[in-house]
């Protein structure tokens, strides 16, 4: 029983998804440094407050209802999505592109095959002098 508990645990895919988490925690303060204090304070700027906490506030048979809060839970989310986006995925998908594409490059096709067979084959059966 140890002993499947022990290969589980080195399978690659465990690793993968540790090292995942530790990166994934480490760039968590890059996504809120980036939204913290680059991207609310813009918003700040340009609305004049860096949330919408007060913004369509009822009241209703004496309990608050805030939607301002719902809408800044929101722009959060968008803003670091976008931060994500813009900032990793946009730039693997071009990394990856690149690199399918000087694979691409490296590949013989069957008909680079056929002719350089015919080449050696032209070669090998030449007179020698």
């Amino acid at each position: 029983m140890l002993k499947g508990f022990r290969d589980f645990l080195a399978q690659g895919n465990v690793m993968d998804l540790a090292v995942a988490v530790i990166i994934g925690a480490a760039f968590t303060q890059v996504v809120t440094a980036l939204t913290d204090s680059v991207l609310m304070p813009l918003i700040s700027a340009l609305v004049g407050s860096p949330n919408f906490d007060d913004f369509a506030k009822i009241t209703l048979n004496g309990n608050e209802i805030a939607f301002g809060v719902l809408l800044t839970a929101i722009v959060n989310f968008l803003l670091v999505a976008a931060a994500v986006y813009f900032a990793i995925v946009t730039p693997m998908n071009k990394l990856i592109a690149m690199r399918k594409r000087e694979e691409e490059d490296e590949e013989v096709t069957p008909e680079e095959i056929a002719l350089l067979r015919e080449i050696r084959d032209a070669l090998a059966n030449r007179p020698r002098v």
